[in-house]
């Protein structure tokens, strides 16, 4: 049945695939696509995505209002390095601030402190003479002819790209914008990365780091955007795109060339809305959602219905100073490849075959086994119905890639193998739901694991009973819920003002002045958007610690006049988060945040046909336990409300499959969604 009326289309690219969830906004119903990856230019398989979806579900590309575009190639540029020649102009004495970084060392009782994450060499970190205070104060004022050597040295070396984070520029940002204004006439077409305009934020290191990071995905981004936005036309899409942003918000091309850095966790965010849009459904305020796709296995905590923003991140050894929802991410996909090292232990990952060539059993030259070749081998996949029918496996293929990279070099048969790759792909997973739940000191039996991505049903249950999760969650279209849940996205702008102050009844006409500053910048911001005044949020917060701390505690803020009120909630998050607190004491503020928010149309609620009841469609053979079973085959659609299945079953989609281990029984709810309970072993076989 053909789309009528205005389609919205959420779009993630993954290392692997190419996710769409088509929004019919008359109807509120949202249909899923796939497609293949396109690595060398990401921006192909987005527009074979949207032709596809378009022939499949019947719409024209004329009733596209809104693309929201979610995308890894910011976090892959810096994962794989593949970044422009950058400098770093900086105040004269503080070049070596990338370099000294902080006094916080992994392995505390080595020789030497691990090695720092250095993008910009010393030989292109150049300082120019100036001095602001602390107070915004100017102590020595900016030196052009400074300006014009660092210029002059930046361009002998060849810069593509500038950053500019000078000493307090957060509390002043004056010497910085005549430093950008000099070098657009010294350096024209080079991209400037000024720090006041990225993370005006105390912390040198971390608001230096951020910076460089920045200014060093501009050309990165900036290119990429330039190719969507001519190949969008080719297609004769000319409606706004919007980038999904960290902090799961969306935001224009515009800013997200000037601010790229804002983009390193925009895949995974949409996961972490979908959690919290289905934790509200089910009335299951507590989710641990883990996203598992062809590269990269992403854990985030919905706790009391909410997912959690910290104002700080690390990618790749590079701290990242702004507004994320907390994500923590290890190599274990679908590609993660499994091999055997020099002293006979089995790693899996974190290196990934991709979309290209990718596994083995995809007939596109992999050699290397993966943890899809060993799903493959152990029968959780059918080879027939892979992506829905729609790409054959090569079974013989994975079974000799597993034989001859795991079996033989560790003597055992080939379905052993296989069984120890996803054995030691779910330890890895394991391992990193449970520092995300015990560095916040919760308990994994308050949570249910909700699992999502092409690969994370088949691994889902056997994760939880590892970290000891008695219920999963299987949510609909899990293979692609992550551009799902970007359907929640509001344009968001995350705005910062830095300034310590004792948070006390004197702090009160000061912070009111921030606040209304910072409102004035959003709703100005907003407004560039097109985004109506009714639809307009600002959301305060307030960064707070006690006196001699060094870390803050963020704390919601309804206004300047209302700060016990933050303070008060302070206090109880540092109890929940470190097991004490000090109410009598009185905290420091130190920085004042805005989120300007934009609020878009939520899907509806997607409508469940719970009537159906569910048949096996056939049965397989599957290695789990140690031994050969015969698992039962049902088609998840058919799945009712009146269905109990007891594993070892097979449930399979169009884009996803899941398997479901003996202890296990599985059911509807009313949303359409699988819950997995786990049993004893004694009682699913009696």
């Amino acid at each position: 049945m053909a789309l009528t009326g205005p389609i919205r289309i959420a779009v993630d690219i993954g290392g692997t695939f190419t996710d769409l969830h088509v929004l019919e906004e008359a109807s509120g119903i949202a249909r899923a696509f796939k497609v293949p990856t396109t690595p060398e230019d990401p921006a192909i398989g987005l527009v074979d995505g949207i032709t596809g979806a378009a022939s499949a579900f019947g719409f024209d590309v004329g009733q596209v209002k809104a693309v929201l575009h979610g995308t890894t190639i910011a976090t892959n540029a810096v994962l794989e390095r593949k970044l422009p020649v950058g400098g770093l102009i900086t105040t004269a004495g503080f070049e070596d601030v990338l370099e000294i970084g902080r006094h916080v060392r992994q392995q505390v009782y080595a020789a030497k402190a691990e090695p720092r994450t250095l993008l910009i060499p010393r030989r292109r970190r150049v300082g120019v003479i100036e001095r602001v205070r602390a107070d915004g104060t100017v102590e020595i004022p900016l030196d052009d002819e400074s300006i014009a050597a660092a210029a002059k040295r930046l361009l002998e070396h060849k810069c593509e790209t500038v950053a500019v984070s000078l000493l307090h520029a957060y509390a002043n940002p004056d010497h910085e914008r005549a430093v950008a204004d000099r070098l657009a006439a010294l350096m024209p077409g080079v991209p400037v990365s000024t720090s006041h305009s990225v993370s005006p934020e105390i912390r040198e290191f971390e608001r230096t780091s951020t910076t460089v990071l920045n200014a060093l995905l501009m050309p990165v981004v900036g290119g990429y955007l330039e190719r969507l936005k001519a190949r969008l036309s080719d297609l004769g899409l000319t409606c706004p795109v919007f980038l999904v942003q960290s902090n799961g918000g969306v935001t224009t091309p515009e800013t997200a060339a000037e601010q790229p850095a804002r983009l390193l966790l925009s895949g995974p965010s949409g996961g972490a809305l979908a959690a919290e849009t289905i934790a509200d459904e089910l009335g299951s305020p507590n989710l641990i959602a883990v996203d598992m796709g062809g590269t990269s296995y992403d854990v985030s905590i919905v706790s009391d219905g909410r997912t959690r923003q910290v104002t700080e991140g690390v990618v790749d050894g590079c701290p990242v100073r702004l507004p994320m929802i907390e994500i923590r991410t290890v190599g274990a996909g679908g590609g993660s490849i499994a091999r055997v090292d020099e002293t006979g232990r089995l790693r899996v990952g974190p290196e990934s075959a991709g979309a290209m060539p990718g596994p083995v059993c995809y007939r596109r030259g992999g050699e290397k086994p993966t943890v899809t070749d060993a799903n493959v081998v152990l029968g959780r996949i059918d080879p027939a119905f892979f992506l829905g029918g729609e790409m054959a496996l090569d079974v013989d293929g994975a079974h000799d890639a597993i034989r001859a990279h795991v079996a033989e070099p560790l003597g055992l048969d080939v379905d052993t193998a296989a069984d120890g790759v996803l054995r030691v792909a779910v330890v890895a997973m394991a391992a990193a739901i449970r520092l995300s739940l015990f560095e916040k000191g919760l308990d994994p039996k308050d949570f249910a694991l909700i699992s999502f991505g092409g690969a994370g049903g088949l691994h889902a249950c056997d994760t939880a009973a590892e970290i000891g999760a008695e219920r999963v969650v299987f949510p609909r279209d899990p293979g692609t819920l992550s551009a799902w849940g970007m359907l929640s996205s509001d344009i968001v702008h995350d705005l910062a003002r830095s300034r310590l102050m004792a948070a006390d009844a004197t702090a009160v006409p000061e912070l009111a002045e921030i606040v209304s500053a910072l409102i004035a910048d959003g709703n100005a911001m907003l407004a560039r958007d097109g985004v109506v005044e009714e639809d307009r949020r600002f959301p305060l917060s307030l960064d707070l610690r006690y006196r001699g701390q060094a870390y803050e505690i963020r704390a919601p803020l309804t206004s300047a006049d209302r700060m016990s009120d933050a303070i008060a909630a302070f206090h109880d998050l540092h109890m929940a988060q470190y097991a004490h607190a000090e109410p009598e004491a009185i905290p420091e503020i130190v920085t004042t945040r805005l989120a300007a928010t934009g609020v878009s149309t939520r899907p509806k609620p997607r409508p469940f046909d719970g009537s159906k009841t569910a048949k096996p469609k056939g049965e397989r053979s599957v290695f789990a336990d140690g031994q050969r079973l015969a698992a039962a085959v049902y088609d998840r659609e058919m799945i009712g409300l009146e269905d109990s299945i007891a594993g070892p079953a097979i449930l399979e989609e169009a884009h996803s499959t899941l398997f479901v281990p003996t202890g296990w029984t599985v059911a509807a709810a009313k949303t359409g969604d699988l819950i997995a309970t786990r049993v004893s072993v004694e009682e699913s076989t009696s």
